[in-house]
């Protein structure tokens, strides 16, 4: 069945969001999607509709009466991967439908690898297209959404292919309960009719969505929820995931000279900042790092519910792990039984290699971890456990047995009836505090780490030639502002209205997301050379919560990447102007569902252009969470601007960016050759050269403000 109702909603659909303040006109490079692609894009967005339920789509179900994967093994380059799922659906060795999928699980996630690689070594689309058709039918939901997603980011033939927004997808996961129960009030009691719309309007429910605090507000911290449940920060961890899974082998599917290591500190790192700076904006301070043999004072109620009708499990105020673990009675049901345990031991073995500057592999051969630029991706791998490490069995999944701990799981009662915390869904781990409690213990094993670094010498900072003259920037002010997101995938629908050409009943949720008014700055830079430059901004705090000036040597892990770009140096004055829009880093809103299924009909109708430019494509961090919120009368942050010489990285294959985004296996998003976090990635022993010495970098002091209306004027505090 065709999605023919997508054209019904187009004129009232502009359902993802408001547009941001005087939206930039600016557009990155694009590719025009031709009809082959179109005809794979209308095909993948097919099968995430209404995912929870039976497809009743007639090209589908011709596929479903006349494909057998038994007798389709020739269709396949890795024959293995057929007779796997072959046998685990011999054997009943598969989740059922309707129970809750969670990826750090093993029996799941083997189930997940297994149907993934039945995915990926499809010989061509449409076989990948019709064993996705008949995994539908007969997969567990959860599990084939994340197998058929990683998927279509992984396989070369759908590069180019544009995923739906996973919070329209799944949005149990993202919305309160509340908000879905509405959701489903709404759809008992409609009469079947279309809902009448005027002068353009929504034709249909509108339901505005709350934060978490708006029913239990147990502790201060809540105040922060609008950033932690943010759907759009919230989904770039998810993606990233999908890009680069932790149970990926780098070899095997040929994402090894990604740097996948140093991306893995990369974005945790920037989350871990980034949240901070935020915290600063609320009154709030340092995050505290979580002791496991000390009550965890933050408390966390999700106010999540799963499709099934199972909450999200709760942790109480001053959750004492230990003894949460004890009364597991060293469980052999699961693993997790034994998870304070293996946190424990884990944890100690890495603290030893770092300290030691060396593990052991699988044959008991040492690993450095000092010796070459290669080392850090090794050790981040290593603190990952993913199958690029060392010894992933002896330097285990630490992070994965402390998921389940302060989540607060309950220990399953069968590998197909679990309850997963928060913590443990890549989608929701970052809606709980206690997240980035945990993660500081990953953020101090590269401080512990760093500290056997050498600090860069001026030399090694220096641009010769070029410096910095001074800063232009506009006045910085964010708001709230109004954002929609479809609801239709939340609730179900009979079997009558999913044979239905067209859909009549429609429900969004509104939620109120920060954003901020456009700006642009401007570098003056002198040069006394034509020269190729690499230029990096930064934000970061310059006090702390109390007012307290904060040293250079201890703040540089809390700077938070803007942007990173080449320029074109000329001899002499050179004004280097950009605009927040330019960044690479970040992204607007993703494109509704519905929205882009009725793009891409009308580019397949020749009725419009469906492009391709990578920023709904690859894992950006919201572009309305691009500065933190700021307070009415200006909160004080600084910038940092650094210009230095240009390194091309060799690992880089822009030829293969069809799409002009990095797709993974061709090097990773890595502008030149430098260290990702370039120039914070080492200890910074001399805060008076770093500050005040190097010409080609500079410190730039000024406020946020942020407004309930933007468009006031008030004078500079």
């Amino acid at each position: 069945m065709k999605l023919v109702f997508i054209f019904v909603c187009a004129a009232f659909c502009a359902s993802s969001g408001a547009t941001p303040l005087g939206e930039s006109t600016h557009h990155s490079n694009y590719k025009v999607a031709d009809k082959e692609l179109l005809d794979k894009q209308k095909k993948v967005l097919s099968l995430f509709k209404h995912i929870n339920q039976h497809t009743h789509d007639e090209e589908h179900e011709e596929v479903l009466n006349s494909f057998k994967l038994t007798e389709s093994r020739d269709l396949f380059t890795d024959t293995e991967a057929v007779d796997k799922i072959i046998e685990f659906y011999t054997n009943g060795y598969q989740m059922p439908k309707g129970e809750i999928f969670c990826l750090h699980y093993p029996e799941h996630r083997e189930q997940a690898i297994a149907l993934f690689d039945l995915f990926y070594y499809a010989k061509d689309f449409d076989t990948f297209y019709k064993t996705a058709i008949l995994s539908r039918k007969w997969v567990n939901e959860g599990l084939f959404l994340y197998s058929y997603s990683v998927a279509i980011i992984h396989r070369p033939d759908t590069y180019g292919i544009t995923l739906p927004p996973i919070y329209e997808i799944y949005p149990h996961y993202f919305f309160n309960f509340d908000t879905i129960q509405e959701a489903y009030r709404y759809k008992q009691t409609w009469d079947g009719k279309p809902i009448q719309s005027v002068s353009g309007k929504y034709p249909g429910y509108t339901i505005q969505a709350n934060y978490s605090g708006s029913y239990l507000n147990l502790h201060p911290e809540q105040s922060l929820a609008y950033y932690l449940e943010d759907i759009g920060i919230n989904s770039f961890y998810y993606t990233y995931y999908l890009y680069y899974p932790f149970w990926m082998s780098g070899t095997k599917y040929g994402i090894s000279h990604d740097r996948r290591g140093d991306l893995y500190f990369f974005i945790h790192q920037q989350l871990f900042s980034r949240y901070y700076l935020e915290r600063l904006s609320n009154g709030f301070g340092q995050i505290s790092i979580l002791d496991f043999d000390s009550p965890v004072e933050t408390p966390y109620y999700p106010s999540l519910q799963y499709q099934n009708g199972l909450s999200f499990p709760e942790r109480p105020r001053f959750a004492k792990l230990a003894d949460y673990f004890y009364s597991y009675g060293q469980s052999d049901k699961s693993l997790f039984g034994h998870s304070y345990s293996y946190y424990k031991d884990y944890s100690r073995r890495i603290r030893n290699a770092i300290d030691r500057g060396y593990a052991h592999n699988k044959l008991g051969e040492r690993v450095e971890l000092y010796n070459n630029k290669f080392s850090y991706d090794q050790l981040s791998n290593l603190l990952q456990s993913n199958p690029d490490s060392p010894d992933g069995h002896f330097y285990g999944p630490w992070l994965g047995f402390a998921r389940h701990l302060v989540g607060y799981s309950y220990l399953p009662l069968s590998t197909d009836k679990v309850a997963p915390s928060a913590l443990e869904h890549l989608e929701t781990s970052l809606r709980d505090p206690a997240f980035y409690q945990l993660y500081k213990h990953l953020m101090l094993y590269y401080v512990r780490y760093q500290s056997r670094l050498t600090p860069y010498t001026k030399n090694e900072l220096i641009f010769p030639g070029v410096s910095i003259e001074k800063i232009e920037l506009d006045r910085l002010i964010t708001y709230f502002d109004e954002f929609y997101s479809d609801l239709s995938q939340a609730v179900y629908y009979s079997e009558e209205e999913l044979k239905e050409k067209e859909n009549h009943f429609f429900v969004r949720a509104k939620q109120y997301r920060l954003n901020h008014k456009p700006f642009t700055y401007k570098i003056h830079v002198k040069s006394d050379k034509d020269t190729k430059a690499s230029v990096k901004i930064f934000i970061g705090p310059k006090y702390d919560e109390f007012g307290r000036y904060i040293n250079i040597s201890d703040n540089r892990y809390n700077f938070f990447e803007l942007d990173k770009f080449v320029y074109d140096l000329k001899a002499g004055d050179n004004i280097i102007k950009r605009s927040s829009f330019e960044s690479k880093i970040f992204a607007p809103d993703k494109t509704s569902y519905y929205d882009l299924y009725k793009k891409v009909l009308g580019a397949l109708n020749d009725k419009e252009e469906f492009t391709v430019s990578g920023r709904e494509n690859h894992f950006y961090f919201p572009q309305r969470y691009m500065l933190p919120k700021g307070s009415s009368g200006g909160h004080p942050f600084q910038f940092y601007f650094i210009v230095y010489p240009y390194k091309p990285y060799a690992g880089n294959k822009p030829s293969e960016w069809t799409y002009y985004y990095v797709r993974p296996g061709v090097g990773g998003p890595y502008v030149d050759d430098t260290p990702i976090y370039y120039p914070f990635d080492r200890p910074i022993k001399y805060g008076r050269m770093f500050y005040d010495e190097i010409p080609n970098a500079i410190f730039y002091e000024t406020k946020i403000y942020h407004k309930t209306d933007p468009n006031s004027v008030t004078s500079e505090d």
